[in-house]
């Protein structure tokens, strides 16, 4: 889990020192056209299989939110510091559990409202409103950051109908060829080192989800989930270093309040044998 979000944070850092050069749809594009050669066996795989249209459906409908979470995750990154877009991607988890207590009939008990306001009241923390003026990348984290969540509840669906291998592999080749037209339509002239570093970013996406799902074999959520603090400090430490961020201590308030406020409800389900919703979608 470690290695994990070591990998995403490397994500955030290099997306973050690309910056605003290429679009936003652009930079995606060509993030997830190199993720498609990563899958490549898994698409192999895929020969001949047959997709219901029930499952057909979902697997464009996941595409299309992500399409949209993706962009607004590019552009917010190149425009918000790296500590806060890490601290606001903690409030995913938050998401879906709101959306699986009202919509999939999960259930929403008094201990799992009491984490949504704990978490809620970090994230409040994290961006500080009326106290400073709120950018369009901080709302487009928190736009992409809903849509990732709606993605990962798609997923969990289709996790009764497909392998992971996939779900991932439909989820690149749906977004890529929904970033195409995107991508097109704003198109600027890509130098060899700017393909490099994202082509750096698809691997360490890749590694990061790779990482994480043996994280999740090897331990329960509840051991796992709280070492994703972890993630918070590395991006703290790389944006002071790297970028010349201040390290705010309202951001990492805030984003140990979100987390500790996800691993307590997750701990606690654990240990009744539920599967509580605790995974972050990374673009």
């Amino acid at each position: 889990m470690a290695g994990a979000g070591l990998s995403f944070v490397g994500v955030n850092g290099i997306v973050r020192y690309l910056g605003t050069e290429l679009p936003a749809a652009q930079s995606a594009f060509i993030r997830f056209g190199f993720g498609l050669l990563f899958l490549l066996p898994a698409l192999w795989t895929m020969r001949g299989m047959r997709i219901g249209p029930e499952v057909g459906r979902l697997f464009l409908g996941r595409g299309g939110l992500h399409v949209v979470a993706v962009v607004l995750w590019f552009y917010a990154m190149a425009r918000v510091p790296v500590a806060e877009m890490a601290a606001i991607g903690f409030l995913g988890p938050v998401i879906v559990l709101v959306i699986g207590g009202l919509l999939l009939g999960e259930g929403l008990g008094a201990r799992r409202v009491m984490a949504v306001l704990v978490a809620i009241a970090g994230g409040l923390i994290v961006l500080r409103p009326g106290m400073r003026d709120l950018s369009l990348g901080h709302l487009s984290q928190l736009g992409a950051t809903v849509f990732f969540s709606l993605s990962y509840i798609i997923a969990k669906r289709l996790s009764r109908e497909a392998p992971a291998s996939v779900i991932v592999a439909m989820l690149s080749v749906t977004v890529t060829l929904g970033l195409m037209p995107l991508a097109l339509w704003q198109w600027q002239p890509v130098r060899w080192e700017q393909c490099a570093w994202l082509a750096a970013v698809a691997a360490l996406a890749t590694l990061g989800h790779y990482a994480m799902a043996r994280a999740f074999r090897a331990a329960p959520l509840a051991v796992t989930q709280p070492v994703t603090f972890l993630q918070l400090i590395w991006a703290a430490l790389l944006g002071a270093l790297a970028f010349g961020e201040p390290v705010e201590a309202w951001v990492m308030a805030g984003g140990a309040l979100i987390i500790l406020a996800i691993s307590a409800n997750t701990w606690v389900e654990a240990r009744r044998d539920r599967l509580a919703p605790a995974l972050v979608e990374e673009p």
